[in-house]
C-alpha cells in the first residue's frame, strides 16, 4: 500500500559503510523539468530538520511539501490556505502559498497508481514546483508511454514526466562489502537497542540470506534479524561476533564521518552517498514520497536525489554530515557528475526496528 506523502557501521574486517547497488535506470523525456533539479544544493542548517519535523507535526497535511531554498537554505513551507499559512508562520519557517494541496497532490499519485503503475517508472512530489515528477525508463515502450502521458494530460499541470535512461533494475554484484547467499551487498549504519549492536541495509539484500559475512566465504558476523522489500527497503542484521563497531560511514579518503542522529531528507538539500562501487558521490534530494515500480516489485516512500551511484551501491549510506538520511535502493547511474539515486528513508527503519544511530 502506498505511504501518504507526509509520513555506525565498520565489521570487524574493516567493513565501514559501503553499499550494494540496486541499480536503477530510470528512462528518456517527454517534458523534462530541468530547473530545480539544476539548481545548486542548499546545505542544512542545524535547526532545519528539527523545524522539518515541527511543520509535519503542527500541519500533517495543512502543508502540499516543503523545501529548503537554494540560496538561503531556510526551510519553505508550502500551504494553500490561510489557516494553514498562519500556522507555519508560528513555526518560523518561510511561507509560499501554491496551487495545489497535500491531498490533491496525493490524489494524482493514486491515479498514477491505479492507471499508470507501469514498470521502468517512478513518481513522487517536488514542492518546488508543487506537482508529482516522474520518471519513466528506456524500457517503457512507446505505447506505455502514450498511456501514461494521456493519464498525465488528464491531471492537468500537477504532472511532470521525464525521460531518464537506463532501466530501473536491482543489481546485486559479486566481491566485495559483506557478503550473504553468494552476493555482495553493503551496511548503511550501524545501530544500537539495549545495548545489541546491529546494522542496517537494504531489504533486497537481507532477502537474499540470514548471514552475513565481512569476507567471501569468510566467518559469520552478523545474523538477520529482520527484513521488508519490496513494499519497503530495508532490513536489520545483529552483529553475532561480539564487535562493537563504531558508528561512522566511511569516506574512501582514509577518513570516516561520525553519524549522531538521524532525519527525514528534505527537498533541495545537499546529501553525499558513500557507496562500495562509486565510493563518496554528492547531490541534491529533488523529490519525496517517491514510488519506484521495479520489475519485482513497487517500493513506497522513497526519496530521489542527484547523486552518482552504480551497481554494487545498494543498501550503502545517504547522510549529510553526521546526519542518517537513507539507506541506497536504486539508480539510473550517472551521466558526467548527474545521477539519480533514490534511498529508502532510514527513520522508518529505524522507528519498525526499534533501534537508533549512535
Amino acid at each position: 500500500m502506498r505511504r501518504n506523502s507526509r509520513a555506525r557501521l565498520s565489521l570487524s574486517l574493516l567493513l565501514v559503510v559501503g553499499a550494494l547497488g540496486l541499480g536503477a535506470t530510470p528512462a528518456t523525456a517527454a517534458e523534462v523539468h530541468t530547473a530545480a533539479a539544476a539548481a545548486p544544493s542548499a546545505i542544512p542548517s542545524s535547526s532545519a530538520y528539527a523545524l522539518d519535523a515541527a511543520v509535519g507535526r503542527t500541519l500533517g497535511a495543512g502543508t502540499a511539501g516543503t523545501y529548503l531554498d537554494r540560496k538561503t537554505g531556510d526551510l519553505v513551507v508550502t500551504v494553500t490556505t490561510d489557516r494553514a499559512e498562519e500556522q507555519a508562520r508560528a513555526t518560523g519557517a518561510t511561507v509560499r502559498r501554491v496551487a495545489r494541496s497535500a491531498a490533491q497532490l496525493d490524489s494524482v499519485i493514486e491515479t498514477l497508481e491505479a492507471e499508470a503503475k507501469i514498470t521502468g517508472t517512478s513518481w513522487g512530489i517536488d514542492p518546488r514546483t508543487n506537482q508529482v515528477a516522474v520518471e519513466a525508463d528506456s524500457s517503457v515502450s512507446a505505447r506505455d508511454m502514450a498511456r501514461l502521458e494521456a493519464v498525465a494530460e488528464r491531471l492537468g499541470g500537477a504532472v511532470s514526466i521525464s525521460r531518464v535512461p537506463g532501466v530501473f533494475h536491482r543489481e546485486v554484484l559479486g566481491g566485495g562489502a559483506i557478503y550473504g547467499g553468494g552476493s555482495r551487498c553493503s551496511a548503511a549504519f550501524n545501530v544500537t537497542k539495549g545495548g545489541a549492536r546491529y546494522f542496517v541495509t537494504a531489504g533486497h539484500c537481507t532477502n537474499i540470506s540470514a548471514n552475513w559475512s565481512a569476507t567471501s566465504g569468510g566467518s559469520v558476523v552478523g545474523v538477520r534479524e529482520g527484513t521488508s522489500f519490496p513494499t519497503n527497503d530495508y532490513g536489520i542484521v545483529r552483529y553475532t561476533d561480539g564487535s562493537s563497531p563504531a558508528g561512522t560511514v566511511d569516506l574512501y579518503n582514509g577518513s570516516t564521518q561520525d553519524i549522531a542522529s538521524a532525519a527525514n531528507a528534505v527537498v533541495g538539500q545537499a546529501i553525499r552517498k558513500s557507496g562500495s562501487t562509486t565510493k563518496v558521490t554528492s547531490g541534491t534530494v529533488t523529490a519525496v514520497n517517491v514510488t519506484v515500480n521495479y520489475g519485482d516489485g513497487p517500493v513506497y516512500g522513497m526519496v530521489r536525489t542527484t547523486a552518482c551511484s552504480a551497481g554494487g551501491d545498494s543498501g550503502g549510506a545517504h547522510f549529510a554530515g553526521s546526519v542518517a538520511l537513507g539507506i541506497h535502493s536504486g539508480s539510473s547511474g550517472c551521466s558526467g557528475t548527474a545521477g539519480s539515486a533514490i534511498h529508502q528513508p532510514v527513520v522508518e527503519a529505524l522507528q519498525a526496528y526499534g533501534v537508533s544511530v549512535y
